[in-house]
């Protein structure tokens, strides 16, 4: 079948399908055209030894940024030429993973994209978007599940509070484990895909496996048993990984908050294929500029492109966090916190070769303190938008005041809430669970709740757990934090002119 299938080239082409080969052919080059030429055959072997071409899907994961734009637009491209050369094709299933800092900006690029691939209304694609654990048909004014804004709000908070608002823990842990979970329903939601594609090389690949499978041993999980369950068993490794996480963050009687955090792992009856194109494609946004920019119409929204990130605005949260912890823990001001992070910002988007003038734009809304004022309400702004955190919840976090027992609360207090600063103890009695008492103390419960973003509960949890330690391997937190290359250590000058330095993590 395989040698005949070139005969008839061109045959299953419809009208729009040959109109939509032509606009795409001139954007890639003679090294990618290759590339897709090779990639068909691959994928055309795989696909015959179990049925025909056009019952068999394959997975792109969208997250909706520049690269991944160019990654759906290659697959296409692909879709289409391996249609052309062999009379039939696979489906396309592209799966986007939101979570709250994702803008409508980025699903207005997303949008934008598969109007122009014209992927809407084709029956060769399936549309997903993945909110947790809800899979629904990709809608650009699709709105988001409460249950998943309450989840990652929490997250936050809980995070923020154990490492003081670090960027990378704060934001991506959760963030990350919830990308395992969007694997694990993408790839066998609804019969499930044969193929997935993935940016990453083979070499990454092995140090991602060999990563997570030291990790699970490191904390005590026999991995043995899931070692020849391929990506199933790898996915079960990573739920177990989430579990222990989420079940040291919120502590004791918490089973129902980390069950909610559950990672999906399908099953090992059938595993997807995975099939790299890194060594097929350039992700050098310049080398394909014109594709992303005319052809497929992405636009680089102000929120949506955060220093090192074109689809989520949380790494300019972790910028906003660093300028509150200089302002009110640091004795400092907010401007001195932005340059503070602006230090680890400024090497993460050389050393991911973001190009220059892209590079400028970002840092443009950092070049004075009228500038830097602008940006802080923005993203203010966003932050209540899609978290519904304060100013309030945000400086709590930085502060830690509740954390080793209350060890930062009177200063907390004392700077921020001097309302409160003589029911200090009264909260602390509180905080250790000692009850609430009185309709006084019902009313200084709710006052604290509105304040830090939390419930009792969590409150108390806090309380009686630690602020994380990063230089020591003995909680996930920090086992996690220890091989991230997203870091960085900074100078920096305290209120009493007194210089430090510290490890700080982000996007």
């Amino acid at each position: 079948m395989n040698n005949d299938a070139t005969k008839d080239e061109g045959r299953a082409l419809g009208e729009k399908d040959t109109e939509l080969l032509n606009k795409l052919l001139p954007y890639f080059n003679d090294e990618e055209l290759s590339a897709i030429d090779k990639l068909s055959s691959k994928l055309y072997t795989i696909f015959s030894s179990s049925g025909p071409a056009s019952s068999r899907k394959v997975l792109v994961a969208y997250g909706g940024g520049k690269d991944s734009s160019y990654t759906v637009a290659f697959v296409r491209l692909l879709q289409l030429k391996l249609l052309e050369r062999y009379g039939e094709t696979f489906i396309m299933r592209v799966g986007s993973m939101r979570h709250g800092g994702v803008p409508q900006a980025v699903m207005d690029n997303i949008d934008r994209v598969y109007r122009r691939l014209g992927l809407y209304g084709d029956d060769r694609a399936e549309l997903l978007v993945i909110d947790h654990n809800h899979v629904s048909t990709f809608e650009r004014d699709l709105p988001m599940p409460q249950e998943v804004l309450d989840i990652n709000r929490t997250d936050i908070l809980m995070n923020g509070h154990r490492t003081a608002g670090d960027g990378r823990p704060t934001f991506c842990n959760s963030c990350n484990l919830s990308v395992a979970n969007f694997y694990g329903l993408a790839c066998w939601y609804d019969g499930g895909v044969d193929v997935v594609f993935t940016g990453d090389s083979k070499e990454e690949q092995r140090q991602y496996y060999k990563w997570i499978m030291g990790m699970g041993s490191h904390i005590g999980l026999n991995i043995r048993e899931h070692r020849s369950k391929g990506f199933h068993g790898l996915l079960q490794i990573l739920n177990d990984i989430g579990q222990k996480y989420f079940h040291e963050m919120f502590g004791r009687g918490s089973e129902e908050e980390c069950q909610k955090r559950e990672i999906a792992f399908g099953n090992s009856e059938k595993l997807p294929e995975f099939v790299t194109i890194y060594d097929d494609v350039s992700y050098r946004v310049d080398d394909h500029w014109p594709l992303i920019s005319e052809f497929l119409g992405f636009e680089f929204d102000e929120l949506a492109f955060s220093f090192t990130e074109s689809d989520c605005a949380n790494p300019a949260l972790m910028a906003h966090l660093r300028g509150l912890k200089a302002a009110h823990v640091e004795g400092t001001d907010y401007y001195t916190g932005i340059s503070e992070y602006l230090q680890l910002a400024t090497q993460l988007m050389k050393k991911k070769e973001i190009p220059g003038e892209l590079q400028e734009l970002v840092l443009k809304r950092y070049k004075d303190k009228d500038a830097i004022d602008r940006t802080k309400a923005k993203i203010t702004e966003f932050a209540w938008q899609a978290f519904g955190l304060t100013e309030a919840n945000m400086i709590a976090m930085v502060s830690t005041p509740l954390v080793n027992e209350g060890q930062y609360l009177e200063p907390w207090l004392g700077q921020n809430h001097k309302d409160l600063f003589p029911c200090i103890e009264e909260l602390r009695a509180i905080l250790e669970g000692r009850g609430v008492n009185s309709p006084e103390q019902s009313t200084l419960v709710a006052e604290l709740e509105d304040i830090v973003g939390l419930p009792l509960r969590q409150m108390q949890s806090l309380y009686h757990n630690t602020r994380v330690d990063f230089g020591d391997r003995g909680t996930v937190v920090s086992l996690i934090r220890w091989d991230d290359p997203h870091k960085q250590t900074i100078r920096f000058v305290d209120k009493n002119n007194r210089e430090f330095e510290e490890e700080i993590s982000g996007r």
